[in-house]
C-alpha cells in the first residue's frame, strides 16, 4: 500500500535504527543519574565486570524505542523501513548479550 512512500527505504531504517538507541541510551544515562558514575569510571580507567554490566543494561534499555518504531512502521506498512530498523537493532542486541554474559 505505501510502497512508494518517501520514508519506506532501507537506509532510513538503518540510520534511524543506529541513531535512536544511541540518543536514548545517553538520555537514559543522564536522566537516571548514572552519567557521572559512568564517566567517572571511564576516567579512572576502571572497566571491570560492573562497567560491562552497566553498558549491557543500557544497550538493552536503549533498544526499546527501536522496537516501538518497528511496530509503528509495520502498522503503517513501511516494510523496508521496518527491515532496516531490525537490521540496525541487531548489533545492540549482540553487544548487550556479550556484555551481560
Amino acid at each position: 500500500m505505501n510502497e512508494n512512500s518517501v520514508f519506506n527505504r532501507y537506509w532510513i531504517g538503518i540510520v534511524v535504527g543506529l541513531l535512536l538507541p544511541t540518543a536514548f541510551g545517553l538520555l537514559y544515562l543522564y536522566r537516571m543519574g548514572l552519567w557521572n558514575s559512568f564517566f567517572n569510571s571511564l576516567t579512572m580507567h576502571y572497566i571491570g565486570d560492573q562497567m560491562y554490566a552497566l553498558l549491557g543494561r543500557v544497550f538493552l534499555v536503549a533498544v526499546f524505542p527501536n522496537l516501538a518504531l518497528v511496530f509503528v512502521t509495520y502498522k503503517t506498512e513501511w516494510w523496508k523501513t521496518a527491515k532496516g530498523l531490525l537490521i540496525a537493532t541487531m548489533p545492540y542486541f549482540i553487544a548487550s548479550i556479550f556484555l551481560l554474559s
